[in-house]
């Protein structure tokens, strides 16, 4: 966790002499930061904006195998995504869950049906589970009743994981920080330092949440994380663009509109690209859309009116008995992946592997997926052995570390049930026990959704929030779960923000107002055209 006065603390020790400088706060520099720190590493993560508010918050949640991959071919990533996927739904509990899968086949499917099966027989002889079966129609919609009107013929069901990307992070983070990792958010790097040679020697970074001051930090060596921003910083060593930014939407519909006990996917009627419907956190999301991302990345995405029209197409086919409209939308999402530019014509046609470079001291990591992280944080390291004089390699047991006996028994004592405690525990890890300490409110959900006041109070007081869109958007995420951007919560939230941040009322209306912006524009249910 961030502590009371943590962000003087950090800039303070700026000045001393670090082994690793990561830019970039999402899945990849989080991870970086963990496997440096439990190498004994000086090692220090800076954010531009807030964690995981780039991509690492606007994926489709899923933490998979990459069976599309398999179609194009890309075995590797698949073999390593599985493998990866296995270990964080055993260490992260909670966080990382399983989520039951129908793929199914319509008659006008550019791929036939038996394709699917292969695919799957390949996918769980990677993972050594053998967790695929085939189901008739009948069996189909037996299990998911809206598909009744649907000519679908038939489906294979099958295994993968779904996380919440964004609470994935900051867990990360967390356990990085407890081994001696220092992560900064809303600290931009301005420039890079270079010797006489040219060669990067640290970064200097601007205190944007604070008093605006500026610092030099020099490390050993400097890591470009910045995922799709990477080629932004490789242009000050003469790097040539090299990444593609390819734009992911999705549509959030609650529980009753569109009710799912597990994910569906389908082919898109239109190009034949796969588009999931997923149960999410009490609600149902619908994505993805692959397009060519044009605005300037410091500009926050947004869905464009095509996507949505292409999302509701893909709603209807595969639900015309719900008769879902765009007024059932209570929100909407957009990311951009970085992917190395190969000169595909489609956009989904791009690998998803990631790429190491290393020009004049800048090492840069990027592409890759959510659920590799730790795989690429250790190729990294691997690369940095002789400029950082450890063994990369050294054998280490979990991803995340086991929660403490008395943790769980403070769950116990508190009476909570299994679902939430398991929650609470993949989220918070051993800073659970502070929110079953708030009493009834670690208990009390937030409206409608999953989250409660008390996961709430403890992201204000202890997860680094300078403004109110992370709160709300990343930490607790009650803007994406609830209609209208949960507006009918504010006076509570606004009861707690100013009392476990100090904002004065001036400082809480005016970050309500920029939150309703960003709201509206980037999260809301009104389209503009590009």
């Amino acid at each position: 966790m961030w502590k009371k006065g943590w962000r003087s603390e950090a800039f303070s020790r700026l000045d001393e002499a670090w082994d690793l400088v990561i830019i970039g706060g999402g899945i990849t520099g989080a991870g970086i930061l963990l496997e440096a720190a439990r190498l004994g590493l000086k090692a220090v993560l800076f954010e531009a904006r807030d964690f995981a508010s780039g991509t690492s918050s606007r994926s489709t949640k899923l933490v998979h195998g990459g069976l599309r991959y398999l179609r194009q071919g890309q075995i590797g990533v698949t073999r390593e995504s599985v493998v990866e996927r296995e270990r964080l739904m055993k260490e992260a509990k909670g966080l990382v869950l399983p989520l039951g899968f129908c793929l199914t086949s319509f008659p006008n499917d550019k791929m036939p049906g038996w394709m699917f099966g292969a695919g799957l027989a390949i996918y769980d002889l990677i993972a050594m589970k053998w967790q695929h079966t085939k189901l008739s129609r009948a069996k189909l919609i037996e299990r998911i009743p809206a598909l009744g009107k649907t000519p679908v013929k038939t489906a294979y069901h099958y295994f993968d994981a779904q996380t919440d990307d964004a609470r994935l992070v900051l867990r990360v983070l967390v356990e990085a920080q407890k081994l001696g990792g220092v992560a900064v958010n809303y600290a931009p790097v301005k420039k890079l330092l270079k010797d006489n040679a040219g060669k990067v020697v640290g970064v200097a970074v601007e205190d944007q949440a604070g008093e605006g001051r500026s610092f030099e930090v020099r490390a050993k060596s400097v890591v470009n994380a910045t995922g799709a921003w990477a080629d932004v910083l490789r242009k000050d060593v003469g790097g040539q663009q090299r990444l593609r930014q390819i734009r992911g939407s999705h549509l959030t519909f609650s529980a009753e509109r569109l009710p799912l006990a597990e994910a569906i996917s389908l082919m898109h009627p239109r190009d034949g690209r796969a588009v999931f419907a997923v149960p999410w956190e009490g609600v149902s999301i619908l994505g993805t859309t692959d397009v060519d991302h044009k605005h300037h990345l410091d500009e926050e995405p947004w869905i464009a009116q095509r996507e949505a029209e292409y999302l509701m197409e893909a709603a209807t086919a595969l639900f015309p008995s719900l008769e879902l409209t765009e007024k059932d939308i209570i929100s909407t999402w957009s990311g951009v992946r970085p992917v190395i530019n190969t000169g595909a014509k489609d956009p989904s046609k791009e690998s998803r592997e990631h790429a190491l470079w290393n020009e004049n001291g800048l090492f840069t990591v990027t592409g890759g997926k959510l659920t590799t992280f730790r795989i690429m944080a250790r190729d990294v390291l691997r690369a940095l052995e002789g400029v950082l004089g450890v063994d990369a390699d050294k054998k280490r047991e979990h991803i995340l570390d086991d929660v403490s006996e008395a943790t769980r028994d403070s769950l116990v004592k508190a009476n909570y049930d299994e679902v939430l405690a398991d929650r609470m525990l993949g989220r918070y890890g051993d800073d659970t026990s502070s929110i079953v300490a708030f009493g009834d409110e670690g208990r009390e959900r937030i409206g409608g959704s999953v989250v409660t006041w008390g996961e709430l109070r403890w992201a204000a007081r202890s997860e680094a929030v300078a403004h109110l869109d992370d709160l709300l958007l990343r930490r607790a995420r009650i803007g994406m779960y609830l209609p209208d951007g949960a507006s009918r919560h504010m006076d509570r939230v606004r009861a707690i923000v100013q009392e476990e941040l100090g904002w004065d009322n001036v400082r809480w209306e005016r970050e309500l107002k920029v939150y309703r912006a960003t709201w509206e524009r980037c999260y809301g249910t009104v389209f503009a055209s590009e």
